[in-house]
């Protein structure tokens, strides 16, 4: 094996691509600071405990484990950092009111979450903490749009959900509660088989919630014709009628191009949403570029049950699908030391040029940067000159 040969689902970030997701993290992280945000950096690792205090989270499979050499303890490479950002939320700000916090870094999984997917992300994400009406929602999920938008993304779509229809369905069946993480794999995934195989694996399993679930995965599309369709098909519980009606009223907030919603659709790997989830597509990714949603009491076990809404993306994947990244126009210089020189470069360089000062018999092999102009010493001055490429 060759010793350069990087592990499975791992990769390399050449010039132009690391300068395009630098580009991209910082237009972001200044969209949010616009917004109010604060920025916070939690570390890459930390107790496992910690990181794992989201119980039940599909989360803590997706954790690298490694021992601490100082303690002898084990701690864990962060897979998502919304926990972490809870904790900073609970534990260290421990504020009365509303924490709006920003964040970008990289996280590690132990496996690849998708035949496509990468084992390291930089995820970048906002969220809102101390603020339970859907206003805070809609902030967020405004935000997330704003996000892609702000990175080049043309006509993205909007989905939605809410899991709570699903726990709905679930609760009117008691057999049906100790398998709710299992039903709403399925559901993600729109298994049918799966779902109807359930009602021959467990035992007094209902006919009826199984159809119900069943039901669910055909209620996806055009958010109204969606939600209509769901009033009609559906058990008329109190409980699904009131997240429906959640649905509807959040729906009638947003003004966005394409709206949909799929009613399956219970919030990706994470397991921790309590709400409203949503992810924001558009063409040219193969899967969802944002993924979001609401997941009160996150930070609960940290010491502080708070409501909670926020969003993450991965800079990477998001970077992969734009149109390939430009060169840069630069200024190429000849080597010396003289002062006059000197203080050229450190003013074109002030007044937002780039300037490369050729080492002695450097050859300008650059992936990144379009030599357009070059510096030379004409009248005993130092003036730019045009070159063709």
């Amino acid at each position: 094996m060759s010793n350069w040969l990087l592990p499975e689902s791992l990769a390399d970030v050449l010039p132009a691509e690391a300068r395009r997701i630098e580009e991209l993290r910082r237009y972001l992280l200044d969209l949010y600071r616009s917004y109010g945000f604060e920025l916070v950096a939690p570390p890459l690792a930390e107790y496992l405990e910690s990181l794992q205090a989201v119980s039940g989270s599909k989360l803590n499979l997706c954790t690298t484990k490694v021992v601490d050499q100082l303690s002898g303890r084990t701690m864990g490479i962060r897979a998502d950092m919304t926990p972490q950002v809870a904790r900073i939320d609970a534990h260290l700000l421990n504020r009365n009111t509303v924490a709006r916090l920003c964040y970008c870094g990289s996280v590690l999984h132990a496996r690849p979450q998708g035949l496509l997917s990468d084992r390291e992300l930089l995820q970048i994400g906002a969220e809102i903490y101390g603020y339970a009406g859907v206003e805070a929602d809609l902030e967020i999920i405004r935000l997330a749009l704003a996000s892609v938008s702000k990175a080049g993304v043309k006509n993205a779509r909007l989905d939605l959900n809410l899991p709570g229809i699903g726990h709905a369905i679930i609760q009117m069946d008691p057999a049906l509660l100790p398998y709710t993480e299992k039903v709403f794999d399925l559901l993600s995934a729109k298994d049918i088989p799966g779902l109807q195989e359930l009602q021959s694996s467990i035992p007094n399993c209902q006919t009826e919630s199984i159809q119900a679930l069943l039901t669910l995965c055909s209620l996806y599309g055009d958010a109204h014709q969606v939600i209509a369709k769901a009033r009609q098909v559906l058990p008329h519980t109190e409980n699904i009628t009131k997240a429906l009606d959640q649905l509807q009223a959040l729906v009638q907030s947003l003004d966005v191009a394409v709206l949909t919603v799929d009613l399956a659709d219970m919030g990706g790997s994470s397991s921790y949403h309590t709400g409203v989830v949503f992810c924001v597509y558009a063409d040219g990714w193969h899967d969802a570029l944002v993924r979001g949603g609401r997941y009160d009491g996150v930070g609960k076990t940290y010491g502080r049950d708070r409501p909670a809404t926020g969003f993450s993306m991965d800079l990477r994947k998001l970077s992969a699908g734009l149109a390939a990244a430009q060169r840069v126009r630069a200024i190429r210089a000849p080597w010396g030391t003289e002062a006059a020189l000197q203080d050229k470069l450190n003013s074109l360089r002030e007044s937002g040029e780039i300037v490369i000062q050729m080492l002695p018999d450097q050859s300008p092999e650059l992936d990144e940067f379009l030599i357009d102009r070059e510096l030379v010493q004409l009248d005993g001055e130092w003036q730019l000159r045009s070159l063709a490429v």
